[in-house]
């Protein structure tokens, strides 16, 4: 964050300084978590239903904290306000303010989506750091919080600040946009994720598009050509719109190789060509890739640097199409940091391809899909129907949540001998263990709340000759 005294601070926020000196300047980021505070940052204190961050206030600056943003006095310094999350939204607005007085100032790009924001959004940040100093937001934290906590970690030499933002409703969107303007919009496509929340995808289609919406006229709105719902959104800005996609686009497509780890390679034009073989595992990374390189074009790279960074990638989040392999050649794929109905086709399908490819029997351990409300029962078919179609050798499903995915498979293939369904993580865990070995190659996939990841820890971390994993990377682990 730029450095700040407490007084700056509370006359941005409308609020009152206590129990500490108006000058005591904040270098720091902010933070919430006071079991991990920042050296000389800003401590927000909420008053939760069951924990009061207030009370940690002490913890946190004794940690090495600079102050506190609460609405009470805790005995640190402090800035006391009447609502802290309306002042950390405000203390964003107003930093990001400032620090478009330098010149340059940061260029703001947004990025949503139903599936692959949180991705593309690691990818771009990759390709952007390679060309100049870049914040973008940790993990997905996307919401009301982490998005101006992310604001608040750029500084004077900050170039790009690229931001996920993610909504649950109409509104959202739009809400997070009034903090942090875009200069740059990126809508990745409007699937059928949250359906359960939003009540249709044409809703959802309403709601991303609020992104494109709070462009200015000089600002630029990226948009997958391919998705219909996504394309039409350039209607809705007076900016100027790139689109990239497969054909007929800015940023164009070529056809996707994968290789036997399922990592794919393939072309990208604009204003010449560049071949771009991933490290990153799936077909799907590929759009992914291009979604990028569109929006960093639209930043001012070059194709030429866009596609060097790209193929340098080797790693994102945890736990998104993760691959790992044991020292017995069990392959594991963890994806389990959440899913719906599109990530988990593509999950599948690189599975599916995996073991064609490499010769290797598949498994599938799946969770439930979350938040889709009435189609809940069928989108679970319709992904053991998939399964079933692509071949995948064993379907485990875990929870009840899962049922209808292991129903459409006994379903398919007349009884349920290669189909099992368990209830917890362990059973699951449990019946891994006695049944896969090399050259295996496991997929885990579920949405958050189910913590499936627990079941690529312990198929790893049962492996005492590589500890928690070994990334395969450019060799494949070999």
């Amino acid at each position: 964050m730029i450095p700040l005294s407490l007084g700056q601070i509370a006359t941005l926020v409308g609020g009152e300084v206590a129990d500490g000196d108006a000058d005591l300047v904040v270098t720091g980021p902010a933070f919430l978590d006071s079991r991990r505070p920042e050296p000389q940052g800003l401590f927000v204190a909420f008053a939760g239903e069951h924990v009061d961050g207030h009370d940690y206030a002490a913890t946190a600056v004794e940690g090495g904290a600079a102050a506190v943003l609460g609405t009470r006095a805790t005995g640190a310094p402090s800035v006391v306000v009447p609502d802290a999350q309306a002042a950390l939204q405000e203390l964003a607005r107003q930093v990001l303010r400032r620090l478009w007085e330098n010149d340059p100032g940061p260029k703001v790009i947004a990025i949503t989506g139903s599936q692959g924001k949180t991705t593309a959004k690691d990818m771009l940040a990759r390709v952007l750091a390679d060309a100049a100093p870049t914040i973008a937001t940790a993990g997905s934290f996307n919401n009301e919080l982490g998005l101006p906590l992310t604001v608040l970690r750029a500084t004077g030499e900050t170039r790009f600040l690229v931001l996920e933002m993610g909504a649950r409703g109409i509104g959202h969107l739009a809400e997070l946009c009034q903090i942090a303007p875009p200069d740059i919009s990126l809508v990745l496509n409007v699937g059928k994720a949250h359906i359960g929340e939003f009540g249709s995808q044409a809703n959802i289609a309403i709601a991303k598009g609020e992104l494109v919406e709070a462009l200015s006229a000089d600002g630029a709105a990226v948009l997958n050509a391919d998705d219909p719902l996504v394309s039409t959104m350039a209607a809705r800005t007076s900016a100027r719109a790139w689109s990239f996609g497969r054909a007929g686009s800015d940023l164009r497509l070529g056809e996707v190789e994968v290789d036997d780890l399922g990592r794919a390679s393939f072309d990208l034009t604009h204003e010449g060509t560049e071949h771009v073989a991933l490290r990153l595992v799936g077909e799907h990374q590929a759009m992914n890739a291009a979604a990028t390189a569109a929006t960093a074009l639209a930043a001012g790279l070059s194709l030429a640097d866009v596609a060097e960074s790209l193929r340098s990638i080797d790693r994102l989040s945890p736990w998104r199409m993760e691959v790992h392999e044991r020292s017995d050649g069990l392959v594991v794929v963890n994806d389990a940091y959440n899913a719906n109905p599109d990530s988990m086709v593509a999950a599948l399908e690189t599975l599916a391809r995996m073991g064609q490819r490499g010769g290797r029997r598949t498994v599938a351990v799946l969770g439930e899909m979350r938040e889709l409300g009435a189609s809940a029962d069928d989108e679970h078919r319709a992904i053991g129907t998939l399964a079933h179609r692509l071949g995948i050798d064993e379907v485990v499903t875990v929870g009840d949540g899962a049922r209808g995915i292991h129903e459409a498979v006994v379903d398919a293939r007349g009884g349920d001998r290669t189909a099992r369904r368990v209830e917890t993580v362990e059973q699951a865990s449990e019946w891994l263990r006695d049944n896969v070995a090399g050259p295996d190659v496991v997929l885990v996939k579920a949405s958050r709340a189910l913590r499936l990841e627990r079941v690529a820890e312990t198929l790893l971390g049962e492996d005492p000759g590589v500890g928690p994993g070994v990334d395969l990377g450019e060799e494949g682990g070999r």
